[in-house]
């Protein structure tokens, strides 16, 4: 008997089987050559770089995404600005793929040459789009409104409609009929696609966090709520743009609180028109209004702006003094008085630098 290998058994058991499976070797041929070319083409479909993109649009154009807005409805808007061809592809590549559909509210800028998997991905995965706002010191909540609707994706009306909103006041502990005097002035970096509730509550937080327990001990001390405090801290921040004279202008008015005088705080008055004037007439001081400190004595209602720190803290540390009466310099300043015929001169010297 002649003898074999290994190597001839192994020939003769190959050959064997194909001639007993010709019809499973040509089912596994013709499902290689289906195969093999559409997984292929699937790769080529989700993740080649650039075939789908449309180079007929601005690559510099920002998409903008709103909140609530519908995959649908964000994937429409690049198509309509032109920077892709189809949309139906990047439709089936979210559905394949879930997990980078979700897209945040933002401007994008669309980098050119992503697939369609590479470009859901870099919205998905795309930082928060913020604006960097400064909200100056003294700003009434109509100004600090309209920064905010230059800036960020809020229209000044829905703010306002905000700035009095009772539930959201009673949430923020804030006993007023607005958040007049609580945005905190400062440089803050806000998302884009903010709502105004998120933008008061965080200016209102920043309030907060520089009212610490122990500047509420000094204010009650000093007799004074949270809501007087900024009141008469917003007045000061109204009088004078020099820092070194506010501890001076909040010793005044503190001095005339206490002898029961009339503040006659002459932007209080233009608070009550509106903040329009910039100089008052003598028939402006008889404006019936709870916030004329030339009418009715006291403290007015609430701020008439958002004081900042220096404002508050000069409320809190005034200088100690028995000035009553202050004037313009005319030159960015003030003189300051004890009484009434002290006044009375240093009127004449600021009329005197007006001619």
């Amino acid at each position: 008997m002649e003898k074999r290998t290994a190597t001839d058994l192994f020939q003769i058991n190959c050959r064997n089987y194909f001639m007993r499976d010709t019809k499973a070797s040509r089912f596994l041929f013709l499902a290689s050559s289906i195969i093999v070319p559409s997984l292929l083409f699937l790769a080529a479909f989700f993740f080649i770089p650039g075939w789908n993109m449309d180079t007929n649009g601005s690559p510099d154009e920002k998409i903008v995404v709103r909140k609530g807005a519908s995959l649908r409805s964000i994937i429409a808007s690049i198509h309509e600005n032109g920077r892709i061809r189809h949309e139906r592809p990047l439709l089936i590549t979210a559905a394949l793929f879930p997990e980078i559909k979700n897209i945040k509210p933002g401007r994008y800028i669309i980098p050119e040459g992503l697939s369609n998997y590479g470009l859901l991905s870099y919205l998905h995965r795309h930082p928060q789009d913020e604006e960097r706002i400064l909200i100056p010191e003294g700003l009434r909540q109509e100004k600090i409104a309209g920064i905010i609707a230059s800036k960020l994706d809020i229209d000044s009306v829905s703010f306002m409609s905000s700035t009095a909103d009772r539930k959201l006041l009673e949430e923020l502990g804030v006993r007023a009929h607005s958040f007049e005097g609580y945005y905190f002035p400062g440089t803050y970096d806000f998302p884009w696609a903010s709502t105004p509730t998120e933008v008061i509550r965080f200016l209102v937080g920043r309030f907060r966090g520089f009212f610490t327990d122990s500047l509420k001990t000094i204010a009650a001390e000093k007799g004074f709520s949270e809501l007087e405090l900024l009141t008469l801290a917003s007045i000061v921040e109204a009088e004078t743009p020099l820092d070194e004279e506010k501890p001076l202008i909040a010793g005044v008015y503190i001095n005339r609180l206490n002898k029961n005088m009339k503040l006659q705080a002459d932007p209080t008055v233009q608070y009550a028109l509106g903040g329009k004037p910039d100089r008052l007439l003598y028939r402006d001081l008889a404006v019936d209004s709870p916030y004329n400190t030339y009418k009715y004595k006291g403290l007015p209602p609430g701020p008439i702006g958002s004081p900042g720190a220096l404002s508050i803290m000069a409320v809190l540390e005034p200088a100690e003094t028995e000035y009553l009466y202050f004037v313009a310099t005319g030159k960015g300043g003030h003189y300051f008085a004890r009484t009434i015929r002290e006044h009375a001169e240093n009127v004449k010297k600021y009329r005197s630098s007006r001619k």
